[in-house]
């Protein structure tokens, strides 16, 4: 009988411990959908959120789970800009369900490989196979809409427009292959992923990893770093958004550059690309400036009411900075309207825009950082 209390004794410990410990879906990766959904109104969007529309707690897997299920299209992709988070009405679920057949599919904002993602840990955690289920039509979508070049669109299937463009925007395509080569190397997490399918992936993150390395522009001679999207055939760099031009962009360029720093026994082609971004950054980084948001009066455009201003300020104590885009050839920063004007100065871009996009970067410096340990790891020389 003794024993019998202290093994209940010790139950209720481990129980108190097992609770302490819950495990919770890592929410950050869905901030940037979620974000759009409360903050942006979307024409394209099925449902809008309600007023305190209420959350699941991170610790309430299957409900989020069953959320993300919902979300999946018959493709097995995602559409961007709902939170998987949030408590749905009746009426917001019927909708979501009844547009499963609309492929309006995506990788912007951080959709579908993240959604992958959180099935995959949601599955860990339950061991409930509808999850593995899904995170494999995920995958499988992933896979779909890889180009033979290697590259991904920013849709998928295929639109009309820009959005056919290989998309390094947002880091789409770090996300992508982030999440391919954790299929590759997880056999706990990703345990339900059978060879077959694993060897696909494996053969996917290779192409995706020669199409980067085909796309680091040569600019006359001189190798820099990417654009934010390149032409899906000749993989050179091309306009997306009117404010988005072909140019060197050190923002996202930043994020490939530590994804081919993570590569274990780097190739001499990733090593050069490695070394000659590196050169790039430290070649276009701008010094004694610094970007200040400031209040200012109400603007109202037809996009938004922007209520702060930001001002380029001298100030020589100042870290390096970098702008988002480098005019090619030139490789002076570039700044940019809706209307698709390039200026050269952030006051001469229009309020709304002005104040509403990220034209500075601190990016690269993350590079910069690491740089010394990861060539001495790999014995690069200059």
């Amino acid at each position: 009988m003794k024993h019998f209390w202290t093994s209940m004794i010790l139950l209720g410990i481990s129980g108190q411990v097992l609770a302490q410990r819950a495990v919770k879906i890592d929410v950050r990766m869905f901030a940037s959908n979620a974000g759009h959904w409360y903050g942006i109104k979307d024409d394209h969007n099925v449902i809008g959120p309600k007023k305190d529309q209420p959350k699941y707690k991170p610790t309430q897997l299957r409900e989020i789970g069953d959320n993300i299920l919902l979300f999946q299209k018959n493709n097995g992709g995602w559409a961007k800009n709902y939170d998987i988070m949030a408590i749905l009405t009746p009426v917001q679920k019927d909708s979501i369900n009844n547009d499963k057949s609309n492929l309006n599919t995506t990788f912007d904002n951080g959709t579908s490989y993240t959604h992958v993602t959180g099935l995959a840990q949601i599955y860990e955690a339950t061991q409930d196979q509808k999850y593995a289920d899904g995170a494999i039509k995920g995958i499988n979508f992933i896979l779909d809409a890889q180009y033979g070049n290697g590259g991904w669109p920013q849709y998928f299937p295929l639109q009309k427009g820009y959005s056919r463009h290989i998309t390094f925007n947002d880091d789409a395509y770090v996300g992508i292959m982030n999440t391919l080569k954790d299929i590759r190397d997880d056999r706990t997490r990703y345990g339900f992923v059978n060879g077959a399918l694993r060897d696909r992936v494996s053969k996917a993150y290779d192409k995706g990893l020669e199409c980067i390395l085909n796309s680091q522009i040569n600019d006359f001679g001189e190798v820099t770093a990417w654009c934010q999207q390149h032409d899906e055939v000749t993989l050179q760099p091309d306009w997306a958004r009117a404010y988005e031009m072909p140019s060197i962009c050190n923002a996202e360029s930043a994020g490939i550059v530590q994804l081919l720093m993570d590569i274990d026994q780097p190739s001499a082609r990733v090593v050069n690309a490695v070394k000659n971004a590196v050169n790039w950054f430290n070649e276009s980084k701008i010094e004694g400036i610094r970007v200040k948001t400031v209040q200012a009066a109400p603007d109202t455009s037809r996009y938004t009411v922007s209520r702060v201003d930001r001002v380029v300020v001298q100030d020589p104590a100042a870290p390096p900075i970098w702008a988002r885009f480098y005019e090619l050839q030139t490789h002076r920063p570039i700044f940019c309207n809706r209307d698709g004007k390039i200026v050269y100065s952030l006051a001469e871009v229009a309020r709304e825009r002005r104040s509403g996009y990220g034209w500075y970067t601190y990016n690269p410096q993350k590079v910069l950082d690491r740089y010394p340990a990861w060539a001495k790891k790999w014995n690069v020389t200059e």
